[in-house]
This record gives C-alpha cells, sequence and structure tokens, in this order.
C-alpha cells in the first residue's frame, strides 16, 4: 500500500512536471513575449509623445489675471457665441468663454469660461503644430498683423521663422463653435526636413466642483478610427497605467465636462496615433488628450499645408451633428462627434428620448411640454402590456373576498395558504406577478430619461411654468420653508438640509403614488402591506434631489397610469368608490366593493 501510494506521488509529480515543460510553460512563455510586445508597442507609441511633455502647464500656478497679462502677445477672438484670444506664445488658444451661458440662471452671472492659460491654476487649452526633430513649438513666439481680430468674416495668419523654416498658421472660426486652423510650413534650408504634426488638449487638475457622477463620463475622451475610448478623471489621476495609446483612421481626441468640450480634430482621411493620459502624478494630475500625423518630409523650396480643427464650446447635439454632416452638406465629415455626449449603455434608449424631446420642445418651446408628450407617447407604446398588467391587479381586487376567507382558514399556516392561493390563481387563470409588468417596463425608461436629461445640455436652465425655471436642476421650492414664504434657506443647513428640500413636484408625485397604491389589492402579508404603504413618502425624499423634469415625468406618467387602471377596474368589474377607499375624519368607512 505504502509503495502504491509513493508510485502514485510519484507519477502525479512526472504529470504536473511534464505539463509545466511542454504545456504550461510555452503558454507563459508566450503570455510574457505577448506582453513585453504590447509594452514595447506602448513605449513606441507614447515615444511620439515625448516631445510634447514639455508643454505641460507650470510648476507654480498663478491667477488668471496674471496668467493672461504675462502673454507677449494675443489676438482677440469675437464671434456671437465666443470671447476670448490666441496666445502668441505657442500659438495655442487658451483663453475663451461662451458668451451665450452663464454659470447660473441669472443671466447677470459670469460666462462659462472654458479655457483658460497653462499658467493658471485650472490651466485648460487646445494647441495645434509642428514638431521638428524633437522640438515642438509651445515656446515659439508668433508675429501677427497690428489690431487683427478672429471673427467669423475675418480670418487671422501667425507667422514665425526658425532655423530656414518659414511657418503660417491660419485661424478661421464659425458662427458657433468650431476652428479651422491651416497650417504651412516652408522648407528654406539646403536639406529635407522631417515634420510630425500634432494636436493636444490640456487640463491642468480636475476642474472645480466635480462631483464624480457614476453615471456620466468626465474627462479625457476620443473617437480614435471607429471606437470611443474614455477614461475618467479619477482612473488616471490613481492609474497612470490606465492611459490609452490607440491608433486608427480619423476621429478626435478631448477633454469634456458636464455640458462643455475642447476637442482636437485632424483631417479625417488621414492615420492618427491618440493618447488619453495623465502626465503630471497623483497630487497634481495633468490631463492630456493628443494625437499625431504621419511625418511628413519636406524637400528644400517646398511648402506643406496642413488643415485640422478645433472645437471650444456647448455639446448641443444639433451643433456636434452638423459637424459630422460630409463637406458636400456642409459640414466637416467629422466620424461620431456627438458620442462627446454621454449617451450611455441605453443608447437605443437615451437617444430616441432625447430626440423626441428636442423636436417637441423646439416645436412647442418649453421642454416641460414636451416631457408630458413624451409621456404621452411612451404610455401609448406600453398600453398592450399595461392593459394586461391593470387587468391582472383588477382580478387580484375581485379575488380579495377569497383570499380573506383563506386566511381566516388557515391562519398562521403560511405553507397551506400559499398553496391554496396558488391554486386559487390556477383556477381564475391569473398571474400574480402579471401586475409587476408595467413597472419592469418602466424602469430601462425611467433610467434612460434620468440619464437624457442629466447629461444633455437642451434641457440646462429650460423652464417649465411658474416657479419652475430650469427643469435639469431641482424643484426649487421647500415645504421647510413654506415654499419660500419664510425668508431662510432650509437646503443649507448641514446635514440635514440635504433631505429637506421637498418641493411642489415631489409632493405632487408622493400623492399621485399615494392615490395609485389605493387601487391595487394589498400584499397579503401585513408588513409587505405597511412597507408598500409607506414607498410613497420614501419616494418623495428619494425624488427631491432629482433634476424637475424627472419628477415632472414620474408625476403625470403616475397620473396617466390611475387614469388608465380606473378605466380597465371598471371595465372588469370592480366598482372603485373612491370615498369608500379612503379613510376620511368623521366617516365611518366600509369595505370597498370587491375587498
Amino acid at each position: 500500500m505504502d509503495r502504491n501510494l509513493i508510485l502514485a506521488i510519484a507519477l502525479s509529480m512526472g504529470v504536473l512536471l511534464m505539463w509545466d515543460v511542454f504545456i504550461a510553460g510555452p503558454q507563459r512563455e508566450q503570455m510574457q513575449a505577448a506582453r513585453q510586445a504590447e509594452q514595447e508597442v506602448a513605449a513606441e507609441e507614447q515615444s511620439d509623445f515625448a516631445g510634447l511633455d514639455g508643454l505641460a502647464p507650470a510648476e507654480e500656478p498663478v491667477s488668471l489675471a496674471e496668467a493672461l497679462a504675462e502673454a507677449p502677445g494675443r489676438v482677440v477672438i469675437r464671434t456671437p457665441n465666443l470671447l476670448g484670444s490666441i496666445n502668441l506664445q505657442g500659438g495655442r488658444i487658451d483663453d475663451l468663454e461662451l458668451t451665450q451661458y452663464h454659470e447660473e440662471l441669472d443671466p447677470e452671472s459670469p460666462n462659462i469660461r472654458l479655457l483658460t492659460p497653462r499658467e493658471a491654476k485650472h490651466g485648460h487649452f487646445v494647441e495645434q503644430g509642428w514638431i521638428v526633430g524633437d522640438k515642438p513649438e509651445d515656446k515659439a513666439l508668433w508675429s501677427v498683423a497690428d489690431g487683427a481680430v478672429l471673427t467669423p468674416e475675418t480670418p487671422i495668419t501667425l507667422t514665425r521663422e526658425q532655423d530656414g523654416l518659414s511657418f503660417e498658421k491660419t485661424f478661421s472660426v464659425d458662427e458657433q463653435f468650431m476652428f479651422t486652423v491651416e497650417q504651412k510650413v516652408r522648407n528654406g534650408t539646403s536639406e529635407a526636413q522631417m515634420l510630425t504634426p500634432y494636436a493636444l488638449v490640456v487640463q491642468r487638475g480636475k476642474p472645480e466642483n466635480l462631483r464624480n457622477f457614476m453615471i456620466l463620463h468626465e474627462g479625457p475622451l476620443g473617437v480614435i478610427g471607429e471606437r470611443l475610448y474614455e477614461r475618467k478623471y479619477d482612473k488616471l489621476r490613481k492609474n497612470k497605467d490606465k492611459q490609452v495609446n490607440e491608433s486608427g483612421i480619423g476621429g478626435w481626441v478631448g477633454i469634456t465636462n458636464k455640458y462643455w468640450l475642447a476637442a482636437a480634430i485632424p483631417p479625417q482621411d488621414e492615420e492618427i496615433k491618440a493618447s488619453l493620459s495623465n502626465i503630471g502624478d497623483e497630487t497634481s494630475p495633468i490631463f492630456r488628450a493628443s494625437y499625431t500625423l504621419p511625418t511628413h518630409t519636406v524637400a528644400p523650396g517646398e511648402t506643406f499645408t496642413q488643415v485640422s480643427n478645433i472645437f471650444g464650446g456647448a455639446k448641443d447635439v444639433d451643433i456636434l451633428q452638423s459637424y459630422e454632416a460630409p463637406p458636400e452638406k456642409g459640414g466637416l465629415g467629422i466620424h461620431d462627434f456627438d458620442k462627446a455626449v454621454d449617451w450611455g449603455h441605453l443608447f437605443f434608449l437615451t437617444r430616441p428620448i432625447f430626440y423626441t424631446l428636442n423636436f417637441f420642445g423646439d416645436l412647442i418651446g418649453n421642454f416641460g411640454v414636451a416631457i408630458l408628450i413624451l409621456t404621452l407617447i411612451i404610455k401609448a407604446l406600453l398600453f398592450p402590456i399595461a392593459n394586461k398588467g391593470y387587468e391582472s391587479m383588477s382580478k387580484m381586487k375581485k379575488l380579495q373576498p377569497e383570499i380573506e376567507k383563506l386566511k381566516t382558514r388557515f391562519g398562521d399556516d403560511k405553507m397551506k395558504m400559499q398553496q391554496a392561493m396558488m391554486e386559487l390563481y390556477k383556477k381564475e387563470k391569473m398571474n400574480p406577478m402579471a401586475g409587476c409588468i408595467p413597472i419592469l417596463f418602466q424602469m430601462p425608461i425611467f433610467f434612460a430619461l434620468y440619464k437624457t436629461l442629466f447629461v444633455t445640455m437642451e434641457m440646462r436652465h429650460e423652464p417649465f411654468i411658474l416657479w419652475i425655471k430650469d427643469l435639469s436642476a431641482p424643484d426649487p421650492t421647500t415645504v421647510f420653508n413654506l415654499f419660500g414664504l419664510l425668508p431662510y434657506d432650509p437646503t443649507a443647513l448641514p446635514v440635514l438640509g440635504a433631505f429637506m428640500g421637498i418641493g411642489v413636484l415631489p409632493l405632487l408625485m408622493g400623492v399621485a403614488m399615494w392615490l395609485q397604491t389605493k387601487l391595487n389589492p394589498p400584499p397579503a402579508d401585513p408588513v409587505q402591506a405597511q412597507i408598500f404603504g409607506m414607498m410613497p413618502f420614501v419616494f418623495v425624499f428619494i425624488f427631491a434631489p432629482f433634476a424637475a423634469g424627472l419628477v415632472l415625468y414620474w408625476f403625470w406618467n403616475t397620473t396617466l397610469s390611475i387614469l388608465q387602471q380606473w378605466v380597465i377596474m371598471k371595465k372588469n368589474g370592480v366598482t372603485v368608490d373612491w370615498g369608500e377607499r379612503f379613510k376620511l375624519p368623521g366617516r365611518k368607512n366600509t369595505p370597498a366593493p370587491g375587498e
């Protein structure tokens, strides 16, 4: 027996050894070789950006006013939507405000500032240029004609000379947010010159007041070839190995926040090597989205021209999609530019919901009314499914007397009680779970609408009626100061303030949900009945901080559901006596028919 045991152990060890030598070992070597090859490719791709590392902002940030004043010269940018300047040092756009968008609902509040000089605390800028050898032009000083101002009608041209090379950079801008940059370089030397076009978008540190919403992407992103890549600020800040180094034909790279985008856009027919990275460290991150184009050899006496684009503005879907159109239709042919909006994994719902809201919002001029119309459309689409669910609830109501008899008959014997109820449901050909079907279909639609209202800027600062001035913000009223009659803001209280923003819309929604519970059959378990009875009040607090547009949808949807359910109950012979369903003070209540 001992001999057999030793033999078995020896055979087992031999099998394991042979497995490691002939199978596991080669596989391990292949994996290591593949990993090393990936690292070498990443290092090679990253080396294309090595000359750009010097483009990081200065070590010690200064104030915005100081950063703007320190520039050796600036060219004013003035359009119907933009106000800012081009820094003559580096020829970069690092000063840009959006004149049609304000930080607060008050039109007198400051404009949204998108770009700031790299020397500022949150330096955020866009730059395009050349790497000549290993020297980028980030510190080169450009010249421009006196009095030049960049407007949609007047392009401007920057010029400079370097080691026998003549550079021109011509900026033009449209009525919206798109800059076109035509770069020319003439080789005046006696030798061929190697030039690599590059572009980058830099953000120093995380933006102020960043809240890191789980359902929203903020940070570097880009469409590289046919695929969208995204890296959140915190992911790159904590782990620089999460950076993206990819290549493809066309696309764009940029850095986005909730409503705003700064992007660098190459020619759509050329291969780009793109990177989304943190070139700082965890405590002082510097986020960068950049690309390089293939290196060009410019012979002596030749001129090479490169045309690319820069976007700096609001993520208005109509505007983004207008740039996606092919040039023959007035666009730029930018691939998937509207993916700068975070449509999410439920894009097959968020996109149709947005298009519907946008269509009716533009048609009627009120996005609140558009939400009401969208709710009607959703109810119509789900009408057959909801009917089956409400018919099941109506049958449950009619069976309540029988269920009460079963409770009396079986007492505390829950097992027999459940068996008897299942036999009753089978006899009546009724599925007790069918009543859950409407809510199961509503939840993904609800989440998609929440996502749409949260990430699309078309609803930003859009009013509905009366006190609702911004559908993308919570209801501004609160019951705890009598809806504004008392001169204090209870939501400003520490800790408790977050639970005290109970406005009119959340209260109306809670009342509607409570009315709907009165139409539904109560659960057999008293504890469950109490929990379901409390749900409307819990939902009031849950929904209070949500966007007013979302609460409006849920209130209107619940109201329509009550009407639909009431009609179906009448159709199925269940008499609905509202006075009998609610315990009114000073009145003796009797069970409602069917209960």
